[in-house]
């Protein structure tokens, strides 16, 4: 029974070591920890490309203020172009919006959004800005600004 042992023996292979454990596939936490960088990535990605959300919030927030604290409409009103000119030159561009006066300002902030100035009340509101005698018209003026800001058309 001894040499059929050792004849068997003699067949087995060469003992050798296991192979390296492989990088890939990768673990499962790996998988999650990739998906997440993802995902903070995209969120990145989209807040670089959409930088008129902050500059709305912030038009917004300053709006909501002008409107709590202006008493007199002579500021209200300068107070509003300016705001709305600043805010315009900042989302559309120096170039299409400084060379905009008068009924032509007008008919741009009607088109992105501000339709409450329709009828006279932007006319009034930059009579009133300029030094100029004109009808205060507060909740049209104030509903056009925030419409203009918001870019609902």
């Amino acid at each position: 029974m001894s040499a059929a042992t050792t004849d068997w023996l003699a067949q087995l292979a060469p003992a050798h070591a296991p192979l390296p454990p492989a990088w890939w596939p990768l673990a499962a936490a790996w998988w999650v920890l990739l998906f997440v960088l993802m995902i903070m990535l995209g969120a990145f990605i989209y807040k670089q490309t959409r930088p008129h959300t902050q500059l709305r919030r912030l038009a917004l927030r300053e709006l909501k203020r002008l409107q709590a604290e202006a008493d007199d409409d002579t500021a209200l009103a300068r107070d509003l172009e300016h705001l709305l000119r600043r805010y315009a030159v900042a989302r559309f561009g120096r170039d299409s919006v400084s060379a905009l006066s008068g009924e032509r300002w007008i008919t741009f902030v009607v088109e992105h959004g501000g339709v409450s100035w329709l009828g006279g009340a932007g006319t009034n509101l930059l009579r009133l800005a300029y030094g100029g005698e004109a009808t205060p018209q507060r909740e049209a003026w104030l509903n056009g600004a925030r419409g203009f800001i918001k870019g609902r058309t």
